[in-house]
């Protein structure tokens, strides 16, 4: 692999101009193309960050022969078409939370990945901040001995708008999708899948999920109980709980900067801060390379078969309210 490794961006969106920030960040990352839908969009958003290369097609980044890997930033319901575009042009992938829509479609970009030996990771960034990375180690580390029970939420007040992506089911809306997959992908990175869920959720007006409550199961009794919603703020610090300590994971912990561990017999809190500057983009970036120069297919951290389990997880939530998108 080259000194420098050549990114294109799909979308133009917000989350797209995060990454471009994030990318700004790495040194031996290069930003080199956009792609959009219209020449104009993907123009006005090559000036704004200095992207040489601009697109007017999807299908036209893809063909670039000079771009290494391809963040995917599109809508939930474009990722299973984009990734599959991109792995028939050969191009290592990124691609936004979550996956796709659902595990059928996670699966068949799975499938095609490793048959062309295709490099794709879900963009769960949050697994690669400093803090979240802590968490794995005292996890393995055992140093809140038995992990029983965790709690994580993610929810915020928007603006209800039934032609925004967030409440529109034709883009996939709702809160599970988008800010839901957090929490649940949480839990899989500390007990892995549930054998059991028990969900309720409440359908606005539109038809898609605004707030949900779950709980799972697990083989040896642990419980995770989380929370999801998108008109309705939500405390944000997380929780781990062992039979000899529990972890804080303080608020937004999906973007934490800080731990608190709490050990039980001792009776005392250990405070661990992991500044990092940046919007945390980076982080996810710098995973996806070093993956690259390594020649890995996949993550160990995210690894593909953990995006497919946590689609086949939310397909079951989605199955117990009844929530089928137009599409599927």
């Amino acid at each position: 692999m080259k000194e420098k490794i050549n990114w294109g961006i799909l979308a133009t969106g917000g989350i797209a101009a995060a990454m471009a920030k994030g990318l700004a960040r790495v040194p031996d990352a290069c930003l080199a193309a956009v792609g959009s839908r219209t020449f104009e969009a993907a123009d006005k958003f090559g000036r704004r960050f200095g992207i040489p290369r601009r697109y007017g097609s999807y299908e036209d980044l893809a063909r670039d022969p000079e771009i290494d890997v391809v963040y995917v930033s599109t809508p939930h319901t474009l990722h299973y078409e984009n990734c599959l575009m991109l792995i028939n042009e050969g191009k290592a992938i990124l691609c936004e939370k979550p996956f796709t829509i659902n595990a059928e479609q996670a699966a068949e970009v799975i499938t095609r990945a490793r048959k062309k030996k295709c490099f794709v990771l879900e963009a769960m960034w949050t697994r690669f901040l400093p803090a979240l990375v802590k968490v794995g180690e005292i996890l393995k580390e055992r140093l809140l001995g038995d992990i029983r029970m965790l709690n994580a939420s993610f929810g915020f007040k928007a603006e209800f708008d039934p032609q925004h992506r967030l409440f529109n089911p034709s883009l996939g809306g709702g809160a599970l999708l988008d800010v839901g997959v957090y929490p649940v992908s949480f839990a899989s990175m500390v007990f892995g899948q549930p054998s059991q869920i028990v969900s309720q959720c409440h359908l606005g007006e539109t038809g898609v999920d605004e707030q949900s409550a779950m709980l799972f199961r697990y083989g040896l009794g642990q419980m995770a109980v989380l929370a999801a919603a998108v008109r309705t703020e939500i405390p944000q610090d997380a929780y781990i709980i062992g039979n000899k300590g529990s972890l804080r994971v303080h608020a937004p912990w999906w973007q934490s900067q800080k731990l608190s561990l709490t050990f039980t017999e001792k009776k005392r809190e250990k405070v661990l801060n992991f500044p990092f500057k940046g919007n945390g983009f980076s982080f996810e970036a710098e995973e996806v390379m070093r993956c690259l120069r390594e020649g890995r297919l996949e993550s160990q951290i995210m690894p593909l078969d953990e995006s497919l389990s946590i689609m086949k997880t939310m397909d079951t939530i989605r199955a117990q309210w009844g929530l089928r998108y137009p599409m599927e």
